[in-house]
């Protein structure tokens, strides 16, 4: 009989492969170890806490040759195992069961039945997969924020064609200024953002420079305040959006400055 892989078990952080033997045999021929070097280059090594190994048999024979049997194929494959990179120090377990019983009811496919007792179950132990954290919108600097994270903030908006910040975006900014020297470690973009022009300019005038560069204006407003305010220029960087990223709220809401979280 070949070597057959059933499909991977999981339950929790446990994955269980099995490696089924022909009658009587404990060996592996040439087709068998590419089976089993595929499988082991499929798992992410630096994931396996630990590896168990676990040989059995069918119900044919007396249970000391059997207990021997199912010994000699639980070392073939951990063999195979360290011969393909696995680590002797986390193998934990290298076990003989002897043979699997099957119920005296079980007579339809027997022979099926007992060529799936045939076999070895490898038993990876995982370490649990990083939290993958997504990206988020919040109105304040919080305390672990995130690399993609923006800031927006209601008050840091402006007025039509002007890049001058008002007294509320003042107020605002000299909150996140404090948040801001609290939490040194982090780095970001100062995005401006304009509303109400034709989509083909993207960018509108600056009434007072009356150059077509509004929403870089407004976000170098934020950047130079901020420096006022003794935040360091090397953990900042600013640039204009234009009216590529309306908020849908509203055109009030579009004459905006966010930050985006960059290093953290």
């Amino acid at each position: 009989m070949p070597l057959l892989f059933c499909g991977l078990l999981y339950s929790q952080e446990e994955v269980v492969q099995s490696v089924y033997f022909e009658f009587d045999k404990f060996n592996l021929d040439e087709k068998q170890e590419v089976a089993i070097v595929e499988y082991i280059q499929k798992t992410d090594s630096t994931r396996i806490a630990s590896v168990q190994i676990f040989g059995y048999t069918d119900d044919v024979g007396k249970d000391a040759y059997n207990f021997k049997l199912s010994s000699n194929r639980a070392n073939t494959i951990k063999e195979m195992l360290l011969s393909n990179g696995i680590k002797n120090k986390i193998i934990i377990t290298i076990e003989g069961k002897g043979r699997i019983l099957i119920d005296d009811d079980m007579v339809e496919n027997l022979p099926e039945k007992r060529s799936k007792n045939r076999r070895v179950d490898v038993v990876l132990n995982l370490k649990p997969l990083p939290k993958i954290e997504i990206p988020g919108f919040y109105n304040s600097i919080q305390k672990k924020q995130i690399v993609g994270d923006h800031i927006y903030l209601e008050n840091l908006l402006f007025e039509r064609g002007s890049s001058k910040l008002e007294f509320k975006a003042k107020l605002q900014l000299d909150k996140i200024a404090r948040e801001l020297m609290k939490y040194k470690n982090l780095c970001f973009e100062i995005q401006g953002h304009v509303c109400c022009i034709p989509p083909f300019q993207k960018e509108a005038i600056d009434r007072e420079t009356r150059k077509r560069q509004l929403s870089s204006n407004r976000a170098e407003s934020v950047f130079k305040y901020l420096v006022f305010k003794r935040i360091s220029k090397d953990r900042m960087s600013f640039k204009g959006y234009g009216n590529t990223v309306p908020l849908g709220k509203g055109s009030e809401y579009d004459r905006r400055v966010e930050l985006l979280i960059t290093k953290n």
